[in-house]
């Protein structure tokens, strides 16, 4: 994707003026874009967010460039096909999106979570409008190289899994223990 954006989508922010010098895209959330949709469907090369409010600007970028395939690549694995791709890009395309809020930042839920409350902004006919919510995410070791990513704990997706089985993140944990308190 080469994208020549003056501003990160991820940089702006209606509701404040504080940053006093906002990232380029190239600068910002472009290399997590390019690192992950270069390569294979299910391995993250090159850039990987390293907290859940980067990934978390990350994909409010995506959503703003219209790049669905990495919202669900964002995604925990577990969840990724039961997600709707076309929906995704028909809601990214249809918003008049205005700007990003991180509330707040919760960087150390239990072992492997942590929150992002953040406020979306878009545009529509009777004004301003802000899409406000508090996401979990999950960060997840690959077995096979150790490597560390971190995924979002998508609250819309149905999944049957009962509080003892397993979690879906892989952690080893019981749902209940695990992801189960979050979603």
């Amino acid at each position: 994707m080469s994208i020549s954006l003056p501003i990160c989508p991820c940089q702006i922010n209606p509701s404040s003026d504080d940053i006093s010098a906002p990232l380029l895209y190239q600068d910002c959330c472009q290399p997590y874009h390019d690192g992950l949709l270069n390569n294979e469907a299910d391995k993250i090369d090159g850039a990987k967010p390293d907290s859940a409010e980067r990934l978390m600007r990350t994909r409010y970028s995506a959503f703003v460039l219209v790049v669905p395939e990495y919202i669900i690549k964002t995604t925990l694995p577990s969840q990724q096909n039961l997600l709707d791709i076309q929906a995704i890009e028909s809601w990214a395309k249809e918003t008049d999106w205005a700007g990003l809020e991180i509330v707040a930042h919760t960087t150390k839920l239990g072992k492997h979570h942590a929150q992002v409350e953040f406020k979306a902004y878009f545009k529509t006919p009777e004004g301003l409008q802000a899409h406000h919510e508090l996401s979990a995410f999950v960060k997840t070791k690959n077995k096979a190289d150790n490597d560390a990513s971190w995924y979002f704990l998508d609250p819309t997706v149905s999944m049957s899994v009962t509080q003892k089985q397993p979690c879906i993140c892989g952690s080893g944990e019981k749902f209940k223990r695990c992801c189960g308190a979050y979603i």
